[in-house]
């Protein structure tokens, strides 16, 4: 089944020329990133997590929702493909936390070539995603605003790395092998179900705004407007409502039974 252009250009605010070019993808990682928020709310629901593109398109596109990176990754890889990119789909072992050997292969990304050169487009890396292509080139530094990124060689594989107040952070590392579609369906499963899976466990989204974006961790709300950081906190899911139909473009009455496992009075 191929994606509906369409209404994904209608979803994302694009209405360029479909280009298989570097100005192209460029154009709709940034149109993507500002207009589908990265959240674990059907996790947390209960829900279950389809990787189907009739189910993502369902979501992601009709319904306004968000989603996480094996969600916005699918997506995106089908919606490339349709404009006529060459891409690989990877997995990664997300490092922020964890070492790399404590870490389970639970990160989806797209690689894209384009005239000999290789792009790392990651549309579903939460609060850290680049909203801009990263090349695939040891050291080469990317900005969009105040976001910093670049890819670093580990051992025989790749790192994405960025800055976090102003010091270097490794984001996730990749062998960037061939990946069979039934291997992002089994990571999928254990990050959306597995009781050690940081997604059953905490609430996490990001919104990206014209100005900065908004990012929560359970109750913890940080919201980014041109360099100036506001922190809060909120008081119960009544506040988090308002919060995700204020920033992240939808409404879900289901946020009032939410049950989130590491906020206390939110289980």
């Amino acid at each position: 089944m191929s994606v509906d252009l369409a209404a994904y250009r209608d979803r994302i605010g694009w209405h360029g020329p479909a280009r298989a070019d570097l100005a192209t993808l460029e154009a709709v990682l940034a149109a993507h990133t500002r207009a589908i928020p990265f959240e674990n709310l059907d996790v947390l629901l209960g829900r279950g997590i389809a990787l189907d593109l009739p189910a993502l398109e369902a979501k992601l596109v009709h319904a306004r929702r968000g989603g996480y990176c094996f969600e916005q990754a699918t997506l995106f890889a089908a919606v490339l493909e349709a404009l006529g990119f060459t891409i690989e789909r990877h997995i990664a072992r997300v490092v922020l936390t964890s070492p790399r050997d404590a870490s389970p292969r639970t990160h989806m990304f797209v690689v894209v070539s384009l005239d000999g050169a290789r792009h790392v487009a990651d549309p579903g890396f939460g609060a850290l995603a680049a909203r801009v292509p990263v090349p695939l080139v040891e050291g080469r530094r990317v900005a969009s605003g105040h976001d910093v990124h670049w890819m670093a060689r580990d051992g025989d594989g790749w790192k994405l790395c960025t800055l976090s107040d102003g010091k270097p952070i490794d984001c996730w590392v990749t062998a960037l092998d061939t990946v069979p579609t039934v291997d992002f369906i089994v990571a999928n499963h254990y990050t959306s179900t597995h009781p050690a899976s940081s997604f059953v466990n905490r609430l996490m989204m990001r919104a990206v705004t014209d100005d900065g974006r908004v990012a929560l961790m359970n109750r913890d709300v940080t919201i980014r407007r041109d360099g100036t950081i506001e922190r809060r906190e909120l008081r119960d899911r009544h506040e988090l409502r308002a919060l995700v139909a204020a920033h992240f473009g939808f409404d879900l009455p289901d946020i009032e039974r939410l049950a989130v496992p590491s906020v206390p009075g939110w289980t």
